[in-house]
């Protein structure tokens, strides 16, 4: 069964096409992605501006249109914060709708989380033991904490690297006294966060996922990406600590030309790190291992357990008013947390 997955993030849209059964592991065919940077398309009203929103109605049809000519037999399409927190989201989405016959869900910052811990289980598996997965967006900082398949706490917090550029590193390179004070509110920001999240219980193995732990890890001696998915790849607190210092200082042109970090993403780098610094200094956490399996391909397979082979119907993504997914991603003690 061919699937596409169209992710329609703060900064870029990414279709994953896969081939993918019950039971059996996902298999990626194609990956095509535009930036569009979609966070920053936004007025001071919280608005999607007229040409942010053109920008994606385009990009959907183009990648819909990708999609069908790739043998997908169907289209899984969802956009996380930009467009959840976006005031004008539901009049996007009725546009994007009516112009690409595409119906775009909004997940809730849980959903993210609970569908992230999903695939980092299964790449872990049970033998992992107690789980604690962190994933960096542009939007939004996802944590999560349990040991089943569904974490026992996720949290969604609006610590975002493209949120946190925008609001707090204007400057290029930023100001070190901007960089202390960052560090300093983050400290704040993560205090109660951190203990909700370690209440349930300490982690056997702390994750990160998203392009940042990444890039961060690649910068810190983890192997590239031709490696191959299953080399491991760690990010050391001491190593990012190193690596704040040297990226800090740089403009992001000249961080763009670090293997590993992308143009389109060089300008948040540095936020991200901070970010991922504080929060596993917040955790007590001193190593993380790099997950290659994160957002997408938690939907791929939640949809694989709900929907093929004689089980269950496929069960709709959440609306654009973040609807909580049912079954084992509703845990009563799931809660998401936004930071003012």
């Amino acid at each position: 069964m061919r699937l596409g997955v169209l992710d329609v993030g703060s900064n870029t849209v990414h279709l994953l096409v896969v081939d993918a059964h019950r039971g059996g592991h996902p298999m990626p065919m194609s990956s095509t992605k535009a930036t569009l940077r979609l966070s920053e398309n936004i007025d001071d009203a919280g608005r999607i501006t007229v040409q942010g929103a053109g920008r994606l109605i385009a990009t959907v049809a183009e990648f819909a249109s990708i999609a069908e000519t790739s043998g997908c037999v169907e289209l899984m399409p969802f956009a996380t914060s930009a467009l959840r927190e976006a005031t004008n989201s539901e009049e996007v989405l009725a546009r994007v709708r009516t112009e690409t016959g595409v119906d775009l869900q909004v997940l809730s910052g849980v959903d993210e989380a609970r569908l992230t811990f999903l695939a980092v289980r299964r790449w872990y598996g049970w033998s992992a033991g107690r789980i604690l997965n962190l994933d960096i967006g542009g939007g939004s900082l996802e944590m999560s904490n349990g040991g089943d398949e569904a974490p026992d706490v996720s949290l969604s917090l609006q610590l975002g690297a493209g949120r946190l550029t925008r609001d707090w590193l204007r400057e290029d390179p930023p100001g070190k006294r901007r960089i202390a004070v960052l560090r300093d509110w983050l400290e704040a920001e993560l205090v109660a966060p951190s203990k909700q999240l370690l209440e349930v219980g300490k982690p056997d193995l702390a994750v990160g996922t998203s392009k940042t732990f990444r890039s961060l890890a690649r910068l810190t001696g983890a192997a590239p990406s031709a490696a191959g998915l299953r080399v491991r790849r760690t990010l050391t607190a001491s190593g990012l600590r190193q690596l704040i210092a040297f990226i800090s200082r740089m403009t992001a042109a000249d961080r763009a030309e670090l293997e590993g970090v992308s143009s389109d993403r060089s300008r948040q780098l540095v936020a991200g790190a901070l970010v991922a610094e504080a929060s596993m200094r917040a955790l007590s956490l001193e190593s993380l291992e790099i997950c290659p399996w994160a957002l997408r391909e938690g939907l791929i397979l939640r949809k694989l357990d709900t929907d093929m082979n004689g089980g269950p119907k496929a069960t709709h993504l959440p609306s654009a008013g973040g609807a909580v997914l049912p079954g084992p991603f509703a845990a009563p003690d799931s809660t998401e947390v936004v930071s003012s």
